[in-house]
Formats: C-alpha cells, sequence, structure tokens
C-alpha cells in the first residue's frame, strides 16, 4: 500500500514537474504533502549514503572478479570477458546513480541555505534571529565536509572506471593466452585505486550519518 502511495506520488510530481519545469512547483508540491526542504534534504542525503553503499559493493564485487585471472589459464576466456563486462557497466550504472544523487543534494542545499538566509531576515527578534544565524552557519559548516568527501569518492570513481574500461576493451579484441599474461599485470593498479575508492566512500558515508545525526 505504502509503495502504492509512493508510486503515485512520484507521478504526480513527475507530471507537475514536466509541465512546469519550475524547482519552485517542485518544492510546493512537496509541502502541501508536509515536506518542507529540510526533510528533502536529509532524505536525498539517506539515499546519497545508500548508493554509495551500493557502488562501493559494486567495485569490489568487480575487482574480485577481475583478480579471478590469477587463477586463468585459458579455457573459457570469452565467458569470462562477458562477465567482466556486465560488471563493468553495473560499476557505470552505480557511478552515475551516485552522480546524480549528489548533483539533488547540492540543488536542495543551496535552495535551503538561501531560502533560510531570507527568512532570517524576517525574524524581528534579535535574539532568535542571531541563534538562528548560528544554527544555519553551523549546518553549512557540516554541509560543507559533507559535500566534500561526497565529491572526492566521486571523483575516485572516474579513474577506475577508466582503467575498468581500458581492461574491458582490450579483453574484448585479445581473447588469448598472451592476452592474460598483459592483464595480470594491470590487476595490482587496478586494485590499488579500487582499494582507495573504496576508502573514498566509506569516508563519504561516515559524513553522511554524522550530518544525519546532527541535522
Amino acid at each position: 500500500m505504502k509503495f502504492g502511495i509512493k508510486l503515485m506520488v512520484c507521478a504526480i510530481l513527475f507530471i507537475t514537474l514536466a509541465l512546469s519545469g519550475c524547482q519552485k512547483t517542485y518544492y510546493a508540491v512537496w509541502e502541501k504533502m508536509g515536506k518542507e526542504k529540510r526533510h528533502l534534504l536529509k532524505e536525498e542525503v539517506e539515499d546519497a549514503r545508500t548508493d554509495q553503499q551500493e557502488a562501493s559493493e559494486q567495485f569490489q564485487s568487480t575487482l574480485e572478479k577481475i583478480k579471478q585471472i590469477y587463477g586463468f589459464e585459458g579455457g573459457e576466456l570469452e565467458k569470462f570477458y562477458k562477465t567482466l563486462s556486465s560488471d563493468y557497466e553495473a560499476c557505470e550504472e552505480r557511478a552515475a546513480a551516485v552522480s546524480e544523487r549528489i548533483e539533488k543534494v547540492e540543488r536542495i542545499a543551496s535552495d535551503l541555505f538561501q531560502e533560510w538566509e531570507q527568512e532570517i531576515g524576517m525574524i524581528t527578534n534579535t535574539r532568535m534571529q542571531a541563534q538562528s544565524k548560528t544554527a544555519l552557519r553551523e549546518t553549512q559548516k557540516r554541509y560543507t565536509r559533507l559535500h566534500q568527501s561526497m565529491s572526492k569518492a566521486e571523483a575516485s570513481m572516474k579513474p577506475v572506471l577508466k582503467n575498468l574500461n581500458d581492461y574491458v576493451l582490450y579483453m574484448k579484441h585479445n581473447l588469448n593466452a598472451r592476452a592474460i599474461g598483459a592483464l595480470k599485470r594491470e590487476v595490482g593498479s587496478i586494485e590499488t585505486e579500487v582499494e582507495s575508492l573504496i576508502t573514498d566512500m566509506n569516508r563519504s558515508i561516515k559524513e553522511a550519518e554524522q550530518f544525519l545525526k546532527d541535522f
């Protein structure tokens, strides 16, 4: 039942945005359903954390597949290539999901902070205004740390995807014993990059958890 309601809401939002093409309309629809920008930001950060976890797991899984070539002597090399090619595509999809989610977080955070700043100016009580300014600055600092860690993790995916793509394309045109030897020599560099990526991902995930805890 909940899934059906959520699906209906998403459909309404999609139609509304398609007709208006306006971010303000997007927020207005959500506000009518009781969700302000801070609620939307929290949800997007939660989803960003999930997307990063899933991307990290996919890259780790792909690395494990690549490392299998150490014990590979030949035989079903075509099957190995198809499996690795599929894993690479999965990594691309996960990376794209992370990037799209970060864009959403950036957009909503920017709009939230702008709105917050404007509404602080509407508060006439000086003590309350000062407290609200302090809360805004502290939230912005926490968000800056989160954004920096997410951006670093996102950037770490690019060289890994590039090397994985090289690996897959090389295999596509060199399905022979000589190619196996060449690929084995490249596994170490890919492994180092993936481990660095996972470290950045884990750091970003922790920042997201801390942000959600304090937000």
